[in-house]
């Protein structure tokens, strides 16, 4: 069994949040695989079913994000699994906004519900960051998380999170390179090398002296002795 936690803040006033961006990815897969409803159980909203045949709960923590390890701790010791069988999906100030990046273990880099996973349930569990992009300041990192997604975020978003969920499956597959793969943007198509340039004429083949020779049409005389003496020559015969 795998747990997929998402981390954000519990409630309407925080839904539509950067903060809150791990809770987005939990309900499109939700949306996209066979999940049973939502109930709450280990201080969080869960949810089991499966994805591509592996038995997996869905878990939103809603003990607020710097207790969210509380939740995660408790799902992992009553199904008696490890740090291994979790994946965190969260946000991430230090990737550009749509930006995805997935490790296993590592530090906490200042998240608070990182922080709290790691102390509830060791730090060898996966970690989906989704970038959210940096405001520049620190002074404004706590309004940029706790703001919502702007309109002209809502591309991406939306196509960001239906793209986890289609390949939620490989996220179980070793270090998830080949989910990586699938979300990665595909390489920009080579342009064709001086396409619409116009052709270049064929230059004519050349000819044999004795064929140039042969349509070459010297200049005759047309009167005098010369003239005379060719017209007997070649001309036609009776």
């Amino acid at each position: 069994m795998k747990i997929i936690v998402g981390l954000g803040n519990p409630g309407p006033k925080y839904a539509a949040n950067r903060h809150n961006i791990g809770f987005m990815a939990v309900d499109a897969l939700h949306r996209k695989h066979p999940f049973g409803p939502w109930s709450k159980k280990f201080k969080a909203e869960i949810s089991e079913g499966e994805i591509a045949g592996e038995k997996v709960l869905l878990m939103k923590p809603q003990t607020f994000m710097n207790l969210s390890g509380e939740a995660v701790g408790e799902a992992m010791r009553f199904y008696k699994l490890g740090p291994g069988d979790i994946i965190a999906i969260h946000d991430e100030l230090d990737l550009p906004a749509s930006k995805v990046k997935l490790k296993v273990g590592g530090g906490h880099g200042g998240h608070n519900g990182l922080k709290s996973l790691d102390a509830h349930c060791g730090r060898d569990y996966k970690r989906l960051r989704l970038g959210i992009g940096h405001p520049g300041s620190k002074e404004q990192v706590h309004n940029h998380v706790l703001g919502d997604f702007a309109k002209v975020d809502q591309g991406w978003l939306d196509e960001l999170m239906d793209d986890i969920a289609i390949n939620a499956e490989l996220l179980f597959d070793g270090d998830g390179s080949k989910f990586m793969n699938k979300l990665a943007p595909p390489p920009p198509k080579a342009e064709k090398k001086d396409a619409g340039a116009p052709k270049a004429q064929a230059a004519p083949k050349a000819q044999s002296h004795i064929h140039q020779a042969r349509n070459h049409k010297p200049d005759l005389p047309a009167t005098g002795p010369m003239a005379d003496m060719l017209k007997r020559m070649f001309g036609k015969k009776d």
